[in-house]
């Protein structure tokens, strides 16, 4: 058992070494701020009263100028359509989201009413709870052409303010830079290395279209993820990367939020059964508690328990969090990923998961 243990965490903190060394980041300056492309902004809005102003605010103060931003109120139950149509913009229009219909999901059915209005050659995806900095777009826009990928996605640097929201949000980067080589998201053309999220996806409007866009995944919860396997099955380049110092989110505002929204996508994410995905998290839970329980007056008991703080070390410096708070939060953090896999899968067996107010 300890052989297994430390052969797991070995590879785990491989991973997230090199991910603290080569994961790309989105870093630069604005290239060309007039740009050569015209960029559709497109933001999908269902009660974000409390986002949509520093939204709106840092796409407007975008350096890339050649675009259009289209805003869709997604039959919010808040001020958000009053709000978003209080700016005043030649290049900016609030639109008035359709009813959703059976067959889909709220956000997948927003971003297609959105690309199917659209204009550009570049359609940029952004949610309304995320901020930019002003050359973001011509950044953006200019690695995608280097690349000559068809989407390049970026995960924000998140945002968190209260203790509920440290228990929860730093999960998200450290499942993905634990156990995935960013950069083998472009550099391997095999679809097990992906990742996408829906926060900032910048696509060729062509290939997005040709793919079918949202609407292959009309009915997906973690539609992102399925949108960017489905580029890499045909072939088509993705570039993942991370927000650095240029794009932020504050994903949630309490614990109550988070543990929601990781409820929604967690099971969903991983496409597989759900006893795999229980074995799975199970086998996790297992690795990166056990070193905090069995150590011993043996110096070689001391080591998974330095490669789990190494790892938390390296995630965490990667994506701009406190490494000593998720070293002390760890075992919280670990329970509740726990915890919250569990509520997961029955809430999505059972038919019962609500995001904004509606059932998915």
């Amino acid at each position: 058992m300890f052989i297994v243990l430390l052969i797991s965490l070995s590879v785990f903190s491989i991973i997230a070494i090199y991910n603290l060394f080569t994961a790309p980041v989105l870093k630069g300056t604005s290239h060309n701020s007039s740009g050569q492309n015209f960029v559709s902004v497109l933001i999908p809005a269902r009660n974000e009263e409390n986002n949509i102003i520093k939204c709106i605010e840092g796409i407007l103060g975008q350096e890339y100028k050649n675009k259009e931003i289209l805003i869709l109120d997604d039959n919010s139950e808040d001020n958000t359509y009053k709000i978003a149509s209080s700016f005043q913009s030649n290049n900016l229009k609030v639109l008035r989201g359709k009813e959703l219909p059976n067959d889909w999901l709220g956000k997948n059915w927003a971003c297609h009413q959105l690309a199917q209005q659209a204009n550009g050659d570049y359609l940029l995806f952004v949610d309304a709870d995320v901020e930019l900095r002003p050359e973001v777009i011509s950044v953006a826009v200019n690695e995608l052409e280097k690349s000559n990928s068809t989407l390049l996605s970026i995960f924000p640097t998140q945002v968190i303010k209260s203790f509920g929201e440290y228990l929860i949000v730093p999960l998200m980067n450290w499942l993905l830079l634990t156990f995935l080589p960013l950069r083998f998201v472009y550099s391997s053309p095999s679809k097990s290395f992906v990742a996408a999220n829906g926060q900032f996806m910048l696509w060729r409007k062509a290939d997005y279209l040709n793919l079918g866009g949202h609407q292959t995944v009309k009915d997906k919860v973690v539609e992102d993820m399925e949108l960017a396997k489905l580029a890499k099955q045909n072939q088509l380049k993705v570039k993942t990367l991370l927000g650095g110092e240029l794009v932020f989110c504050r994903m949630y505002n309490s614990f109550k939020e988070s543990y929601k929204g990781f409820q929604k996508n967690f099971y969903a994410g991983f496409s597989i059964n759900s006893f795999s995905f229980i074995t799975i998290i199970l086998f996790l839970l297992v690795v990166f508690i056990s070193p905090l329980i069995v150590v011993t007056n043996n110096l070689y008991s001391f080591i998974p328990l330095i490669l789990v703080i190494v790892t938390r070390i390296a995630v965490s410096i990667k994506s701009n969090q406190n490494w000593l708070i998720n070293i002390f939060l760890h075992p919280f953090q670990m329970l509740l990923m726990f915890w919250i896999e569990i509520d997961s899968v029955i809430k999505f067996k059972t038919n019962q998961l609500v995001w904004k107010q509606r059932k998915l």
